[in-house]
């Protein structure tokens, strides 16, 4: 694979899946917009370690809940680049809380960054991506299907985020435009912290069936392919990176022990 000439955009790109993503299109030869929102420090870094493999590396601070400020960020890639190829629609949030404690206000942040921002975000970049033939790649979680405790509303605003996908794929199909998704299994972040706090201090995160967790770089992987080429016939698709995770027999079940 080759993104040698392509300008890619990855919100929440400064930590985490995020930066691994950036570094392994960087590494393929595209120039690197790093989204962030509260941590500049660690953006700043990831551009740094973009910048070393040879490559161009751009840090944008916008809150992608807020749409004044996605509108914002675009007007400057517009006129600072004139085009994109790649967005990756990483950036996430949501409110930790059994399903019938969560209220208005966590639904509604966790709705508007995990997936509204992915909607106005594809509008805008789709107009950047005319003639380019451009990929749009979201990050969605296996809580769009499997039920976890504490994690409701972020598994509704990823459930949310893959129909999404495969109505942007359908719709933006003509304009020569590839969108997909990719859900992860529990990766080594600081979103698995706070979601699953007790099970990682018990020791009760599973193995999956194949015989160790996913890492950030797993997902870049996968993420890296739906970007390229080599994809072109694959759209509107979620394509679950979680060692076999979801489909292994109950002894990979959350929180059980042999």
């Amino acid at each position: 694979m080759s993104f040698e000439g392509k300008l890619a955009l990855v919100t929440g790109g400064g930590r985490g899946i995020g930066r691994a993503i950036g570094l392994k299109l960087a590494a393929q030869g595209a120039d690197i917009i790093v989204n962030f929102f509260r941590r500049r420090d660690a953006a700043e870094q990831t551009a740094k370690d973009i910048e070393a493999l040879g490559v161009r590396a751009e840090v944008v601070r916008a809150n992608v809940g807020d749409p004044a400020k996605i509108d914002e960020m675009f007007d400057m890639i517009g006129d600072k680049f004139g085009h994109l190829d790649i967005l990756i629609s990483n950036a996430a949030s949501g409110v930790g809380r059994p399903v019938m404690d969560i209220d208005v206000k966590a639904w509604e942040w966790t709705m508007d960054i995990n997936t509204r921002a992915c909607l106005l975000c594809s509008q805008r970049a789709a107009r950047l991506m005319e003639g380019r033939g451009g990929k749009i790649v979201s990050l969605s979680s296996l809580g769009s299907f499997l039920v976890w405790p504490t994690y409701a509303v972020v598994g509704v605003s990823k459930a949310a985020l893959e129909a999404l996908t495969r109505y942007l794929a359908v719709e933006l199909a003509p304009r020569g435009i590839c969108v997909n998704a990719v859900g992860a299994s529990f990766v080594q972040t600081e979103a698995l912290k706070f979601y699953f706090e007790e099970q990682l201090a018990l020791g009760n995160l599973p193995i999956t069936p194949a015989g160790r967790m996913v890492t950030t770089e797993d997902v870049a992987n996968v993420v890296a392919f739906l970007c390229s080429e080599e994809a072109f016939m694959i759209r509107g698709q979620t394509i679950i990176v979680d060692g076999g995770f979801s489909i292994g027999s109950a002894a990979f079940s959350l929180g059980r022990k042999d």
